[in-house]
């Protein structure tokens, strides 16, 4: 059982490195650098605003929420900003198919 524990630390170290190596090839706002941050059981994903849209100042807002579930599935959400809530806007998803969504945002429901 301590083996387990002590592998865990590793495991989600290695997430949030994909995840932040992964921003680094995104689609919007490439001009930014987004960090990686804890949330609950997941990883937030925070950034500068840079369009002003949500936040008039330019601060930073917090993206999206990455969520890992059972047998490597992870739940993807995104900053509902105006009611101050995660949205769920995929679930069942591999790591790397969560990130590709964030990354392109053809629907711009991340990077606003």
């Amino acid at each position: 059982m301590s083996a387990v524990l002590q592998s865990a630390p590793q495991v989600l170290a290695l997430d949030r490195a994909r995840i932040a190596r992964a921003l680094a090839r995104r689609q919007r706002y490439k001009y930014v650098r987004p960090r990686v941050e804890r949330e609950g059981l997941g990883w937030k994903v925070v950034s500068p605003n840079c369009s002003r849209s949500v936040d008039a100042t330019g601060g930073e807002i917090a993206i999206a929420w990455l969520v890992p579930g059972s047998n490597g599935q992870w739940l993807l959400h995104a900053r509902d900003h105006d009611q101050a809530c995660w949205v769920l806007k995929a679930s069942g998803l591999r790591l790397d198919e969560a990130l590709g969504r964030l990354c392109a945002d053809p629907k711009r429901e991340f990077w606003q």
